[in-house]
């Protein structure tokens, strides 16, 4: 299940991508739009932000943007950045990867074998879904 957390994110970066080449957003007009806690939206942006997802202006005109084009960040990248590994089961991870102390044999271990083919299409569904891709879809929705 997506957090709170990754799902703020991906909101206020949706946002921050309509935006584009407008200038910095400030974090309380991304909260309100989305209706996101502005404390807990504080502390998400300046974790994408030491990720280098975000960056920050100060003062007047201040606020957050992208650091990159939306076309070139995506779902998988911002989950794994807030909430760590896609996998749901330690043992299929690719990068946070943990043998379970319960498993006897784990090459022919049933649940690693479905939950790396779920962790595998998860993966290559967010890995290849962009910021871009997503407002694209819901400027479609919205006109039809």
């Amino acid at each position: 299940m997506l957090s709170r957390k990754s799902k703020y994110g991906l909101k206020a970066l949706l946002a921050l991508a309509r935006e584009t080449g407008r200038g910095p957003v400030l974090i309380s007009k991304l909260a309100d739009r989305d209706a996101i806690p502005k404390k807990f939206l504080e502390a998400i942006l300046l974790e994408l932000k030491r990720h280098g997802v975000v960056e920050s202006r100060k003062g007047k005109g201040g606020g957050y943007f992208l650091r990159r084009k939306p076309a070139e960040i995506t779902f998988g990248e911002v989950i794994r950045v807030l909430d760590g590994p896609l996998a749901a089961v330690p043992c299929v991870s690719k990068v946070a990867y943990m043998k379970c102390v319960e498993c006897v044999d784990e090459p022919t271990c049933g649940v690693r074998l479905a939950m790396k083919e779920v962790r595998d299409a998860t993966a290559n569904i967010l890995d290849n879904t962009t910021l871009a891709d997503v407002n694209k879809k819901v400027a479609r929705r919205r006109r039809s």
